[in-house]
């Protein structure tokens, strides 16, 4: 597989990981995302990393990328269905994703996008 699908969910974009990811998918998918977020304008993005049992530097570093890149395109990140295991590696390597935030689910994840999408809404509605 050379690309990872990225779905339209409303105003968001899905992405689920069903593959353990190499340096080049990972850059082929941060791409991607980048140019899709600005073509379908969307508020936020919600990646499912379920099926994922290892997740290295690399791959932590393109997870905050995104969520970077999310943000100066005025989306949210969440990432959802982070294993144990995954999430004690990310803590031990020292890496820290502030601009990406968590869920346990997909359907907590949505909740977390609607709910920062409704916050800058309001932000754009009380700056006018």
């Amino acid at each position: 597989m050379d690309r990872i699908p990225i779905l339209k969910f409303g105003y968001s974009l899905l992405v689920t990981i069903q593959v353990d990811m190499h340096d080049q998918l990972a850059m082929t998918l941060q791409d991607d995302l980048t140019s899709r977020l600005v073509k379908e304008r969307a508020r936020g993005v919600l990646i499912d990393i379920s099926a994922l049992e290892i997740v290295d530097s690399f791959m932590g570093r393109v997870l905050n990328n995104i969520a970077a890149m999310a943000k100066i395109l005025d989306a949210v990140t969440v990432v959802v269905g982070m294993r144990p295991a995954v999430a004690i590696t990310l803590v031990e390597l020292g890496l820290d994703l502030p601009g990406v935030k968590t869920a346990l689910n997909v359907e907590r994840g949505m909740d977390l996008i609607r709910a920062s999408v409704e916050d800058l809404s309001a932000a754009d509605d009380d700056a006018e």
